[in-house]
């Protein structure tokens, strides 16, 4: 099993607020860490779960992805297969 962990933002579409996002991703199989910082930062903007969706498609894996917004913990889970 492999563990890749990077932080991103991306701005909020309801309130402008830009996150930082903390990307958990597992994977039996390598992705390379490129792969990972491209998808990451072609995210300008969107909703957290629309974002892990995303994200899901494009790289894989089993994937966690937490954040803050407006004192709010947010936590999504996508897993493969």
């Amino acid at each position: 099993m492999n563990i890749y962990r990077h932080s991103f933002t991306a701005v909020c579409p309801a309130d402008g607020e830009v996150i930082i996002y903390r990307l958990e991703l597992k994977s039996t199989i390598m992705i390379h860490v490129e792969h990972i910082k491209t998808a990451t930062a072609l995210i300008k903007k969107g909703w957290h779960e629309q974002i892990a969706d995303d994200l899901a498609k494009c790289l894989g894996g089993d994937q966690t992805i937490t954040a803050t917004h407006q004192g709010v913990e947010i936590e999504t889970v996508r897993l493969s297969g």
